[in-house]
């Protein structure tokens, strides 16, 4: 038999059915997700050890589906929860266990909204046998041909025309069957995996409200905030998550270091509800910008705020000094393919004013007097870190002409990633250097520098995220990031 024609095996699963209850229909996806890789992973299994026996073995993501047929308005405030016309409307869902309070509260809002029931059943794309097996901690999936078959004969293999940003970039054709989510199941498996690979901390720690930056030092200030909340039973907060998945209860439990650091370090303060706090240091550059971004994303946190360093432009500012980013000049070029330049990135208010009270507060400033320490403006984000040593009259005047008043290498990428995945989205710097004024980042003004700002900055980040932890989602999630024919799902 040539491979087309063997014998196809499935696991029996129940039948698709129409649920009119959240908690039900997510019960559901579940327990076909449970059905689907158990048997994939006794399947592959007993093929490592024994080998085929002569059929594909294949199992099925589970699938959320609606069809509607009124035109009636929605509340036109809302910007989520319904689908935008009359139709059919389906996504692929996996790990429903990771995701089961946001799919609860997505389909609760689909039944609220139209009045009809959802369907839940197997869906027509097979699970990659590498994403079912990936919570396996005795078993990876070998390279091809390190086994005593050919893989893709006998297991389903990841596949890039699913595996893709056409939904949320909004190139995606529609054949009868409108997108429901922004991301289908296979695009959140890959995902899923590169941020265990990118972090050294498993998907299911990341709390919904991330900050991002790119020193290392902000790092050493996040856990002593992390142990003195701890150490506070009214914070709220529960545990401390580091690399390597080391997680502590007790402000007084010290935290080994691990061996080898990953990419990108990140660390958790963890909420039971998921509403913490969880901090990602992606280094230098607008790569690994996009690269974090790109894979948060399918974790559809409530708002990431970039609290980096940057290099002031203005000879008003100091070191030391906040920037507000109200606007941004993008030459970091990564996302040129999927978001095209001429496409403006907005400052969110919600997001703008949750920042600026957070500096007010922590450094006892209001009104006027707050201009003292914090300018808004245009950030530049570029993609050469030695910029200054290149020719600097076409530079230079580009900056002038795009009224910056501050340059980093990550800040746009951020913010518009977060656009493009309807994330909301801000930039609060520090002033690091000074570099056409002559103040560079030599190690001696920098470990100054270092000592002095990174405490008051990051909480000035963390004061943020926690006003936006109390702002409705219907209000952080505005129509302002929603474009003319969007998913029902955030």
């Amino acid at each position: 038999m040539t491979p087309q024609n063997i014998p196809v095996h499935s696991p029996a699963v129940p039948a698709p059915e129409a649920f009119t209850d959240a908690k039900a229909a997510v019960a559901r996806l579940e327990e076909l997700y449970q059905i689907a890789t158990t048997y994939l992973s006794d399947q592959f299994r007993r093929a490592l050890r024994k080998g085929p026996d002569g059929h594909r073995i294949r199992a099925f993501y589970p699938e959320i589906r609606i069809t509607t047929t009124s035109f009636a308005q929605i509340d036109s405030r809302l910007s989520f929860g319904h689908v935008a016309e009359p139709g059919v409307h389906a996504t692929t869902v996996t790990r429903p266990d990771l995701f089961r309070n946001y799919l609860e509260q997505q389909i609760a809002l689909l039944l609220e909204n139209h009045g009809v029931p959802v369907v839940i059943g197997a869906s027509a794309t097979p699970i990659p046998v590498h994403f079912a097996v990936a919570a396996q901690s005795d078993m990876t999936v070998p390279q091809e041909g390190a086994a005593d078959f050919t893989l893709r004969d006998i297991f389903d293999v990841p596949d890039l025309s699913t595996t893709n940003d056409d939904i949320v970039n909004g190139t995606a054709e529609v054949n009868g069957v409108a997108p429901l989510a922004p991301f289908t199941a296979q695009r959140v498996d890959y995902s899923l995996a590169r941020l265990s690979h990118y972090t050294a901390t498993d998907p299911e720690h990341f709390q919904n409200h991330v900050l991002f930056t790119n020193y290392q030092f902000y790092v050493t200030e996040f856990e002593a905030y992390a142990r003195q909340m701890l150490d506070d039973p009214n914070s709220g907060y529960t545990s401390f998550v580091s690399t390597g998945n080391v997680e502590i209860s007790d402000a007084e439990t010290p935290i080994a270091p691990v061996d080898k650091q990953p990419q990108m370090p990140t660390y958790h303060l963890k909420r039971e509800d998921g509403s913490g706090i969880t901090l990602v240091n992606i280094g230098v550059g607008p790569s690994n910008a996009k690269t974090a971004t790109d894979h948060i994303a399918v974790l559809r946190p409530h708002a990431w705020i970039m609290v980096g360093h940057c290099a002031g432009l203005r000879n008003s500012q100091s070191l030391g000094d906040f920037v507000l980013a109200h606007a941004y000049l993008r030459e970091d070029h990564v996302l040129d393919d999927d978001l095209p330049i001429w496409v403006p990135i907005p400052a969110l208010a919600e997001v703008q004013t949750s920042m600026e009270s957070a500096v007010a507060e922590v450094t006892e400033l209001s009104g006027f007097e707050l201009k003292r320490v914090m300018r808004t403006g245009t950030v530049a984000t570029i993609d050469n870190r030695n910029w200054e040593l290149r020719e600097h009259t076409g530079p230079v005047q580009r900056l002038s002409q795009s009224r910056a008043i501050a340059l980093d290498m990550e800040s746009a990428t951020i913010a518009a990633n977060g656009y493009r995945f309807r994330v909301p989205y801000g930039t609060l710097l520090c002033v690091s250097d000074k570099p056409l004024h002559g103040e560079l980042k030599l190690p001696g003004m920098a470990s100054d520098f270092y000592k002095t700002q990174v405490a008051r900055h990051l909480l000035i980040g963390i004061r943020a995220m926690e006003s936006l932890r109390e702002m409705p989602l219907e209000r952080l999630h505005s129509r302002k990031l929603r474009s003319f024919d969007e998913t029902a799902f955030l």
